[in-house]
């Protein structure tokens, strides 16, 4: 019992420190909750998208159960990382991530798409290979 006390106060603890509850809204202003995010939310307020995208419409399935599951693993996985300094000074964005953000530019821009998508030879690119600082105007691309 008393081992499950200190779980539970400590994860209280930690819930209400790291401001759990902004999490479960779409204001972009929770992003910069971790420090390491203020690059990427101060590109953002100086983007093409900031007033027609928020950091969820880009970085989670458009989906219910998707974006919550999306916003869970990564709450977890970003936990960990800042909590044990486990993270890269710049970070960039990969794998599962990655593809969701390139299935949101499609889905977003699918008029767009398809009349030029025909036009590159290698189909396997993303969207941020060429247009990066589209979401994050500071973005440095490839």
């Amino acid at each position: 019992m008393i081992a499950m006390g200190i779980m539970i106060g400590l994860g209280s603890f930690t819930f209400v420190y790291a401001r759990g509850t902004s999490y479960l809204s779409n204001d972009p202003q929770t992003c910069v909750n971790c420090h390491i995010m203020r690059d990427q939310y101060d590109a953002w307020s100086v983007s093409s998208h900031r007033n027609v995208a928020v950091c969820n419409d880009c970085h989670t399935p458009h989906d219910f159960l998707g974006k919550w599951v999306t916003k869970g693993i990564n709450g977890f996985n970003h936990g960990l990382a800042f909590t044990t300094g486990d993270y890269p000074e710049v970070i960039q964005i990969k794998g599962y991530n990655a593809d969701i953000v390139q299935e949101n530019c499609v889905g977003c821009h699918t008029t767009l798409v398809n009349q030029v998508y025909g036009y590159h030879e290698d189909q396997s690119r993303r969207c941020v290979d060429c247009h990066g600082n589209v979401g994050h105007q500071n973005r440095s691309t490839q």
